[in-house]
């Protein structure tokens, strides 16, 4: 597996992880203080477009690895619950990182 499909998820949970924080904040401050609704409307439709990436990237990361479907279903609802990604990313990181790079390429028989 390539590194490079380890570090779009890691991004893209990271990212989809923070926007959630953000959501959620200006929830708050829409539904609690009734202010903010057009930056709530405009957050929300970021990190709508954000989660779908992420899905994307983790579902491939996950194909890769070849996880069961309990463990990709996990991983792809993290996203959705608020500082989860950041715990589920840090333990498929520790997880994966193993098996990134591990075999080296084996030169072309002539």
């Amino acid at each position: 597996m390539k590194k490079s499909v380890l570090t779009r998820y890691r991004v893209m949970a990271y990212v989809t992880a923070v926007m959630l924080l953000v959501l959620c904040t200006c929830m708050i401050f829409k539904y609690g203080f009734d202010k903010g609704a057009d930056i709530t409307f405009v957050v929300s439709q970021i990190h709508g477009v954000l989660y779908i990436v992420y899905l994307v990237f983790a579902f491939d990361l996950g194909s890769k690895a070849k996880w069961s479907f309990g463990k990709l279903l996990w991983v792809l609802l993290s996203g959705t619950i608020p500082t989860a990604a950041f715990f589920v990313e840090r333990k498929v990181s520790a997880e994966v990182s193993p098996l990134v790079g591990g075999v080296a390429a084996e030169p072309a028989k002539a």
